[in-house]
Parts: C-alpha cells; structure tokens; sequence
C-alpha cells in the first residue's frame, strides 16, 4: 500500500477568493470610454456606487482630471470584520489631456445610473504627422 501525503488546506475562503476570477485590480476603477464625433467628444466613465456629490471633474493646464470619493462605513461595519471584501471603498483618479484651448464652459457634463457623461469640443491644435521615433546612440 503506497502512502500520499495529504493536503490541508483548511484556509478555504483564501483558497477560494485567490482564485482569478475574484481578484480585483485597480485599473479597473473608473472605465471609460471616449467617442470621436464630427465636433466634439464625448468621454463615458463608469463610476457605480459613486454620488454625484463625491465627484469632482477640474480642468487645468490642458488636463481633465475626474476625482471621485466612496465612504460606506457603517456603524454595523465598526462591530464586525469582513472575511472578504470586494467592493471599493476610498478615492480615484484619472486625466485626460484635452488641450489647452479647452475652457470651463465648454464641458458639459451629466451623471446618470452611475455613469458620467463628459462632452468638449475638439481641440484646433495641429495633429502630429505619423509616428516619430528617437533613435538611440
């Protein structure tokens, strides 16, 4: 008879929330989408969960940052620990450079079933010709 070590693996919920499927990564906060119309464009982020009053959208230096901020402690939370905990709960950020002829007034935006909605015009700067590349010495 040939003996088999056994595995423990009593840690099931590690075991189990490991796997890839579960897994969470940061770069999936705050998806987003940007349309090319005609004369504008139109930039959709995915900000479920998020109130629109936790949502801050600044322009500056050509740069459009989107801040948006979660907070859902609960008093129930402060009595018990989680044994997993997936959904987010804090701060994120992106930018997107827009232009620098880009003014406050030409954005519009609108916040919908946790979807934000960005429209601006295109910039008139001149578009760069083909790809450029550096060589190195």
């Amino acid at each position: 008879m040939m003996m088999i070590p056994r595995r423990n693996d009593f840690d099931l919920f590690d075991k189990m929330f490991n796997d890839p499927f579960f897994t969470r990564s940061e770069s999936k906060l705050m998806r987003t989408d940007i349309k090319d119309k005609k004369d504008h464009y139109e930039l959709e982020v995915d900000l479920p969960g998020y109130e629109k009053e936790n949502i801050k959208i600044e322009l500056s230096d050509g740069y459009l940052t989107i801040n948006a901020s979660m907070n859902k402690e609960t008093d129930e939370d402060k009595d018990s620990s989680y044994v997993h905990k997936e959904r987010y709960v804090g701060e994120c950020s992106r930018s997107f450079y827009v232009g620098d002829n880009i003014k406050e007034e030409d954005i519009k935006a609108s916040f919908k079933n946790g979807t934000l909605k960005l429209t601006f015009p295109k910039n008139d700067q001149p578009k760069l010709e083909g790809k450029k590349y550096i060589d190195i010495e």
